[in-house]
């Protein structure tokens, strides 16, 4: 996993509370069980016209929704997601992340998340800010008054800084913030413990090694 020390990046603003996982990744796309390929299938159903998507599908000649933040020119290359309360409401898919984080996300910022979205994000490398409604509201106001809004996230300083210099804490989990800086998915913080694991397997072949006997 990517690690996350500090992101500078383009902010797309999505207007919208309760964004639940089957918008962010619909249905139909659960099908398939790698992480990547989903970039082009985000928001699928508000950012194109004709009626939904399919797993494999050149998208490249779908009809898009000129209304979606996602499709409009001043958006293009955004990185960082600002978004409303409840973002990551709905199903427990972590196809959400794998979407957000192929498209190219490495930060969403919002009031509030939902509980398993927001470890799903953090488990991808998707940082998720939370911040009080009312900065994430002034920051909304911001990046729809400046074409290319930029926001700098520093997660070891804990600060997100904007265009004009201002520095707004945020608060993380320190267990979070080790993986995210060390870029440690579930299975690289169980192997940072490969050594006792190795040693405490040991140890029970010593002490009961009927239980690892095979048939001759």
């Amino acid at each position: 996993m990517k690690a996350f020390t500090q992101h500078e990046g383009l902010v797309a603003p999505l207007d919208r509370p309760n964004v639940d996982t089957d918008a962010i990744i619909p249905k139909q796309f659960l099908k398939a069980i790698s992480k990547t390929g989903y970039g082009p299938f985000l928001f699928d159903d508000w950012r194109y016209t004709d009626g939904g998507g399919m797993p494999g599908q050149d998208c490249s000649n779908r009809p898009l929704n000129e209304d979606f933040v996602l499709n409009r020119p001043r958006y293009q290359g955004a990185s960082v997601l600002l978004a409303r309360d409840n973002f990551g409401c709905g199903s427990s898919r972590e196809h959400a992340a794998w979407a957000l984080a192929d498209y190219g996300f490495r930060c969403v910022i919002a009031p509030s998340f939902a509980d398993i979205f927001h470890g799903n994000a953090v488990s991808n490398g998707i940082l998720p800010v939370t911040l009080d409604a009312d900065i994430v509201e002034r920051l909304f106001q911001e990046c729809f008054a400046e074409d290319g809004y930029r926001l700098t996230v520093d997660l070891q300083a804990r600060t997100i800084s904007t265009p004009s210099g201002e520095q707004i804490p945020f608060q993380v989990e320190e267990g979070i913030r080790h993986r995210l800086l060390n870029g440690l998915d579930d299975i690289g913080i169980t192997l940072q413990s490969a050594d006792a694991i190795r040693a405490y397997e040991q140890k029970r072949m010593r002490e009961k090694p009927w239980l690892y006997a095979t048939e001759s």
